[in-house]
């Protein structure tokens, strides 16, 4: 039975004059009142937000379900671990998420020393858990596929990838010493970002030229926000582009490279397929290393 409230009672709820807003956010505005409390519906959602965002952190990484469907790409792949054990070390000892444990150095040499392989690349891609595997399982495999349609596109230069890395249990960082490794001229990182309570499916980008171990943050480049509700694939794959080639040419990234656009905020054509609406995002140059 429905009981229809009544004309002559006051609302339980109190709408606040942002609700148009959210329209444009996943962000958590425009909640309304219960009183001088959160509406019931609110509190719920935001236990329901906090929940994923945990569970997001400690989902199991499926590395080899990843490899397996880089595999399709026609690229070889190297399943790498960082010297972080397990998942409590690893949220507990970031340093031991930025270094390649040794079976996984034995893994590059053995790379490294077989016949025919090349002994230099333009790029190398490296896919890490971070703190959201979600992210990575959702969004890494579209992301890469998108890049190499895009470099074999490109008219402009040729490109040489490495072999495409996955690595578990990692940091940004530790995709320096798998670029240093491969010896690849440039690494883009793909990472699971932090959570947030309305984006725990949020990947980021992360760009260095001429990597190495110690090279610090001010020397990358990151795009974030990568996932269905935020920054689209698409889009990310046509900025990642963009700045590669930038990089390329200039033979560096982070402080001493900026995109090339008119704004810093941009409105891009292409649209977020999940709202349709056109996808927006801020490039910086460092990120702060709890983000990560």
């Amino acid at each position: 039975m429905k009981i229809e409230p009544s004309p002559s009672l006051p609302a339980l709820v109190t709408p606040t004059p942002w609700e148009a807003l959210k329209n444009f956010t996943d962000a958590r505005i425009a909640l309304g009142r219960a009183g001088v409390s959160l509406p019931t519906a609110a509190h719920l959602a935001f236990q329901l937000a906090h929940a994923q965002a945990r569970d997001a952190v400690h989902l199991p990484f499926d590395a080899l379900g990843i490899e397996a469907s880089l595999r399709d790409l026609g690229l070889p792949t190297l399943r790498l671990h960082s010297q972080a054990l397990e998942r409590a070390m690893y949220l507990q000892r970031p340093n031991l998420g930025r270094r390649l444990d040794a079976a996984s150095l034995q893994t590059l040499a053995r790379w490294q020393n077989r016949p025919g392989t090349a002994k230099a690349f333009d790029v190398a891609f490296v896919l890490v858990d971070g703190l959201s595997p979600l992210a990575i399982h959702q969004n890494a495999v579209p992301l890469v596929s998108l890049m190499l349609q895009r470099l074999q596109a490109d008219t402009t230069q040729t490109w040489t990838v490495a072999p495409l890395a996955v690595v578990a249990q990692g940091r940004v960082a530790i995709g320096d010493e798998v670029g240093a490794a491969l010896r690849a001229n440039c690494v883009v990182v793909l990472i699971g970002e932090r959570p947030g309570l309305s984006s725990p499916d949020s990947m980021g980008l992360y760009l260095t030229w001429a990597p190495q171990v110690g090279t610090t943050d001010a020397a990358r480049n990151c795009i974030s926000n990568v996932r269905p509700a935020g920054f689209a694939v698409e889009a990310a794959a046509q900025t990642l582009h963009r700045l590669l080639s930038q990089a390329r040419q200039g033979q560096r990234t982070g402080v001493g490279l900026k995109d090339d656009v008119d704004q810093q905020l941009v409105n891009t054509e292409v649209a977020n397929p999940e709202t349709n609406r056109p996808a927006r995002w801020l490039l910086g140059a460092t990120v702060p290393d709890g983000k990560r």
